[in-house]
């Protein structure tokens, strides 16, 4: 973030303001960490935050401090554009267009109040006035945690703060195996286990709440698991179906996709979910290497994200989707 931008937040900031602050659509770990994170940090500044998104978190993320005072757009549409309809201020964390947040794409487009974005993927729009961007970072939350520092406030980071941006570190770094974990992910993460947080009881938090349905669906998705291109590619699959025969909530295909990851020999591997309620199939990618499911996801699957990790969709059916992908696989190079 340029000095220029960072001083004309830092102005923005100096009064009390009401401030909405929205994370991508289905927010996974950094996303409601970094939202959070700043909800406690605008607390601390003497601002009006809320953080709305646009769909519901999954329930390992329930424990996050003030995680109770999200306001879920699908639920409460009408009380959400009340909201962003007083704003004077926006951040968005985590992602880069705002078709990212789905239906409540068109109330955000609305507004004409400055919006500050901070996110790490690739490609970012030109949705915001202050914008904050980099690939390089493993997290927003780490990036966050910088942003603190740019406007000179890391003092105003308490246990809370810590946990919020502790927990988007950990679950977009992989629990730091990830490439993008770096030797400044781990001086930050010292730092913020210094300021009080317990890392051990976040980590339980987040990967330790299995229920035995969610386990039984995992077995479901490792029992789907299919190895082709020579071995280089992997990808199993979720029916409609089998998401219901074991009681799918939101949050418990959170991960699969990296087993099929950890297949010796395997580079390239995808998890493709059917969402009847959608009528789409959403589709997971994970690489080692310099295989790009960025451009993956972008070319073939209107999504995208980071080299070694993406997302994408289909309007097909499960299957027809699935059969493409393995038409496309076999006519590229996988290395």
């Amino acid at each position: 973030m340029n000095t220029e931008d960072i001083r004309a937040v830092e102005a923005l900031l100096a009064q009390p303001k009401n401030i909405a602050i929205i994370p991508h659509r289905s927010p996974d770990g950094d996303a409601m960490g970094s939202t959070l994170g700043m909800y406690h940090f605008l607390k601390k500044l003497g601002h009006r935050p809320t953080v709305i998104s646009p769909n519901d978190f999954p329930g390992n993320l329930a424990w996050l401090p003030a995680s109770d005072t999200v306001v879920i757009y699908e639920k409460k549409k009408d009380e959400a554009v009340r909201i962003l309809e007083n704003a004077e201020m926006v951040f968005i964390m985590d992602f880069n267009a705002l078709h990212r947040t789905g239906e409540m794409e068109h109330a955000l487009a609305k507004l004409t109040v400055p919006f500050v974005m901070i996110d790490h993927h690739q490609a970012p729009d030109n949705c915001a006035k202050y914008i904050y961007s980099d690939t390089s970072f493993g997290s927003t939350c780490e990036m966050l945690y910088n942003f603190i520092g740019f406007l000179g406030k890391k003092n105003l980071i308490d246990a809370d703060i810590a946990s919020c941006i502790y927990t988007g570190i950990v679950t977009d770094t992989g629990s730091f195996r990830f490439a993008s974990t770096t030797s400044t992910t781990h001086r930050v993460a010292a730092e913020l286990i210094e300021l009080g947080l317990d890392n051990g009881t976040i980590h339980s938090n987040i990967y330790d709440n299995n229920s035995f349905d969610s386990l039984q669906l995992l077995g479901q998705a490792l029992s789907n698991l299919k190895i082709i291109a020579g071995g280089k590619v992997s990808y199993t699959q979720l029916s409609q179906k089998e998401l219901d025969s074991h009681n799918y909530v939101k949050g418990d295909t959170e991960g699969i996709v990296n087993y099929g990851l950890s297949i010796k020999g395997v580079t390239f591997t995808a998890i493709f979910i059917e969402h009847a309620d959608e009528n789409i199939i959403k589709i997971s990618f994970r690489s080692k290497g310099k295989f790009d499911v960025n451009r993956f996801a972008r070319s073939y699957f209107e999504g995208g994200g980071h080299i070694n990790a993406a997302g994408g969709k289909s309007k097909s059916s499960l299957e027809e989707t699935i059969k493409r992908f393995e038409e496309i696989v076999s006519q590229i190079e996988i290395e």
